[in-house]
């Protein structure tokens, strides 16, 4: 049997769908996955989607509160943090506790002398070779960001990565429908995967990801063969 998404963030996932479905503007789709994040993500207190410029100046794009806008702020202040780490290395950031040892040092110094964040999560948002924006999750408690945190986030950015995609483009909500039905079938192959391997949710989009570098196949249809052949074989 697959591991099933959680509950939180699967409602999630239908009332940003029913949001796109509505046809709202992007910038209110992206507004509301920080505030839904914040409801959904086990310890998170602040959330924010921000964009790498060619400056490395992190540009807010969405957030839930100013605490969330300020850490993009401070990330390109001290040059370091989940956010940039994410988007130049290509992988998922966690430190849950910034007050003993933290990843980055002089972010640390500076998020704990000027606001209330104590642990923080980076994902890189998938937009193809070129994608240089993340999903942030900041908590205010230490430790606070748990596996369980991170795997819910990882759905929730696979969401906002079809989300940000379709903004980027200019495209319209038919284009953004076609690829929100496409990222069901990446969630679904995620699931079977990390049953599969044993591997957390991170490390199962790495191994999709993967397989569609190595066989020159977009993601989605690498996703669809994997639910295919899963269901012929329950069947």
């Amino acid at each position: 049997m697959s591991p099933s998404i959680p509950s939180e963030a699967s409602e999630a996932f239908a009332s940003l769908a029913e949001l796109v479905y509505s046809g709202a503007d992007h910038q209110e789709v992206l507004d509301t996955i920080c505030l839904r994040a914040a409801d959904v993500i086990p310890g998170a207190d602040h959330i924010s989607i921000a964009t790498l410029g060619a400056d490395r100046t992190l540009i807010s794009r969405a957030s839930n509160d100013d605490v969330a806008a300020l850490m993009d702020r401070l990330e390109t202040e001290a040059g370091e943090g989940p956010c940039l780490d994410s988007i130049l290395e290509d992988s998922f950031q966690r430190d849950d506790d910034i007050t003993s040892s933290s990843t980055w040092p002089a972010l640390a110094e500076l998020t704990i002398a000027r606001t209330p964040v104590r642990g923080m999560i980076g994902y890189r948002l998938q937009q193809g070779e070129n994608g240089r924006s993340a999903l942030n999750v900041f908590s205010d408690t230490p430790g606070a960001l748990t596996s369980e945190s991170a795997d819910i986030g990882a759905v929730l950015a696979a969401f906002t990565s079809v989300a940000l995609t379709a903004a980027d483009r200019q495209s319209d909500v038919e284009n953004l429908r076609r690829g929100l039905d496409s990222n069901r079938e990446i969630g679904k192959a995620v699931g079977l995967i990390m049953a599969a391997h044993d591997v957390d949710a991170e490390q199962a989009f790495a191994i999709l990801r993967s397989a569609s570098s190595r066989t020159n196949t977009k993601l989605a249809a690498i996703a669809e063969k994997i639910t295919s052949s899963h269901g012929r074989s329950t069947s």
